[in-house]
């Protein structure tokens, strides 16, 4: 049987619901690019799909590791790339030029607003210290309310693991609440992870600014 005028638009209002078309994803990850391959190799296939789909980047500005790779290939192909670096880190971040649009900020905190502010999600790969601060802010800012965007965690070669189960623990306890554990999304391929993020559908009906003030 056919489908009406009115059934493919409501279908297709539904769909769009469901599954939203990322226009930028700020991505967290090392400065390094670590001991295994596996995470440069996983660094390039996200790179490659967010070009394919025309998906803009944001991310920590640097040039040397993860985040080097994966900002060159995509501003290679033909992708906006935004790079929010603090001042002081600037010296240790970047080695020769850099990809796309470079925002000097003056602190920590700046760069972690700037970049949550101009990103529709959020993609952690691999990294230290500071991709995992920056990682648990967001997780954090979407538990009360913050904002609303999906939070994905690509699990290379089971490099999350220890984290997960810490989130675990963290039920168990009672100091995480059961609902906001599937406030992080994980998969262990790029595809698979950027499928379960557009299928997010946030618990907040309202989200609270950074000022404190409840936003639509």
């Amino acid at each position: 049987m056919e489908e009406t005028g009115q059934e493919i638009i409501e279908s297709s209002s539904k769909d769009s619901l469901q599954k939203p078309s990322f226009k930028r994803i700020c991505v967290f990850c090392g400065s390094r690019s670590g001991y295994k391959p596996a995470f440069s190799d996983a660094a390039l296939v996200l790179a490659k799909l967010l070009v394919e789909r025309k998906i803009d980047l944001v991310y920590g500005g640097g040039s040397l590791g993860l985040m080097g790779l994966i900002s060159k290939t995509v501003f290679n192909g033909g992708c906006h790339v935004l790079g929010v670096i603090p001042k002081a880190l600037f010296p240790r971040e970047i080695s020769g030029e850099t990809s796309g649009e470079e925002k000097i900020v003056a602190d920590m905190h700046e760069r972690k607003s700037e970049m949550a502010k101009h990103a529709d999600a959020f993609i952690a790969l691999p990294g230290g210290y500071g991709t995992m601060e920056e990682l648990l802010e967001v997780i954090a800012w979407s538990e009360i309310g913050i904002h609303d965007k999906p939070v994905g965690l690509l699990n290379v070669e089971g490099y999350f693991n220890s984290l997960l189960s810490f989130f675990d623990k963290g039920v168990v306890e009672g100091f995480i609440e059961s609902s906001a554990r599937n406030l992080v999304v994980v998969a262990d391929t790029p595809a698979e992870l950027i499928h379960k993020m557009e299928e997010y559908v946030s618990a907040h009906d309202n989200k609270v600014g950074v000022g404190g003030s409840i936003q639509n």
